[in-house]
């Protein structure tokens, strides 16, 4: 498939499209420290993003964010837990990675009208990302989707549809509605771009922790699963470039009321299976049916990782947990990778001395911790 052609996904068996380069190439003109000496944001990366002229980036100026470390577990005296926190991104999520590129590039091949389901903060990076582009932009969500991420996209200038239902469904309607009529959809793994920008989280990975404390292994909030697989797709184009010669395990995590990935990575399924009535506090992770779930599944098991599950309640209490003891302000989503970690640390998954970053997507700032915790049933499991 062409790259100067606007398109979703494949003509031919209907799956998720992918973009390739000219390693060699690039190769050639790129050196360790040539990232490093530009500007610290995401758009450092050019040679492996797909821009044909800088100019073409639609910015809001997103900057390398901050790996912390967590204070000492009395559990994991010998780990080294780090959180990757996205939160400090614009609009306060790590979507704006990949909406600032898919955005940038739809542009550039002549889209004039974007479209997506959310469930929260995919909508308002789009909303944002297509006002900064002079673009239209239509938002489907779950009626059920919670302020500010109800008005977040219309302040931002989208046009915004409630849809009784998930994600699912939302995605439905949306592509029922804007078939044709010049609307060109932006969801999870329907175009090819969104991936590029999230794969920069692994670009600046290895900026950051190269030569200091690799990872041995990365735990992921996982709904679509796009950011699994933009890390597996930068630590792959690393290794071609020589760079890194061993990957990070990737771990994926979910809540136990939605977990599709992981229930297919226990059963060594193919693809993930729809959940049958989805439920979380955690409205990032609420994907029942994910699309292109044979993508994310292959990158985790080629990485040698796993999945886990881990409660609403258990989801909760490490964004308590990480607000009181860390400072650290996360997601729900975020904080699942938290909740995974201390999960994994009992089994053992998590061997002793390992570096283990935990990936936090998104701020926790939108979100008012009381008013989840009253929708955890009484006697709810930790």
């Amino acid at each position: 498939m062409p790259a100067s052609r606007l398109v979703n996904t494949c003509m031919t068996c209907g799956g998720p499209l992918l973009v390739d380069y000219d390693m060699d190439r690039v190769g050639g003109i790129v050196e360790r420290s040539t990232w490093a000496s530009r500007p610290p944001t995401m758009w450092r990366y050019r040679e492996l993003l797909p821009l044909n002229d800088p100019a073409e980036a639609v910015s809001l100026g997103e900057p390398i964010t901050p790996i912390v470390t967590l204070s000492e577990l009395d559990r994991a005296p010998s780990n080294l837990l780090l959180l990757k926190d996205d939160g400090r991104l614009p609009l306060g999520s790590f979507k704006a990675r990949g909406m600032a590129v898919a955005v940038s590039r739809a542009r550039a091949l002549g889209a004039k009208a974007l479209f997506a389901p959310s469930a929260g903060n995919a909508g308002a990076a789009l909303a944002a990302y297509a006002a900064r582009a002079g673009l239209r932009s239509r938002v489907y969500l779950p009626a059920a989707t919670s302020e500010p991420f109800r008005s977040w996209p219309a302040a931002l200038g989208a046009e915004t549809v409630l849809v009784d239902g998930t994600i699912r469904e939302a995605g439905e309607r949306a592509r029922s509605e804007c078939r044709g009529d010049g609307w060109f959809e932006m969801s999870t793994l329907r175009e090819p771009y969104r991936v590029e920008g999230k794969k920069t989280m692994g670009f600046e990975m290895f900026d950051q922790l190269h030569g200091r404390s690799w990872p041995d292994a990365i735990l992921y909030p996982t709904g679509g699963g796009t950011g699994l697989l933009g890390l597996a797709k930068a630590f792959d184009e690393l290794t071609q470039l020589g760079w890194i010669e061993r990957r990070p395990r990737l771990i994926a995590v979910q809540p136990d009321r939605c977990a599709p990935i992981v229930k297919a990575l226990d059963e060594g399924t193919p693809r993930a299976a729809p959940w049958p009535n989805p439920s979380t506090v955690a409205p990032g992770l609420l994907v029942p049916s994910p699309f292109g779930s044979e993508r994310v599944l292959e990158a985790i098991r080629l990485s040698g990782g796993a999945g886990v599950t881990v409660s609403d309640q258990a989801i909760l209490d490490a964004m308590g947990e990480l607000l009181r003891r860390h400072g650290v302000s996360a997601s729900p989503e975020g904080a699942a990778t938290y909740a995974g970690a201390l999960e994994l640390l009992e089994r053992g998954t998590l061997r002793a001395g390992e570096t283990v970053p935990l990936y936090n997507t998104g701020s926790g700032l939108p979100f008012d911790l009381a008013a989840l915790r009253d929708l955890v049933p009484a006697g709810s499991p930790p």
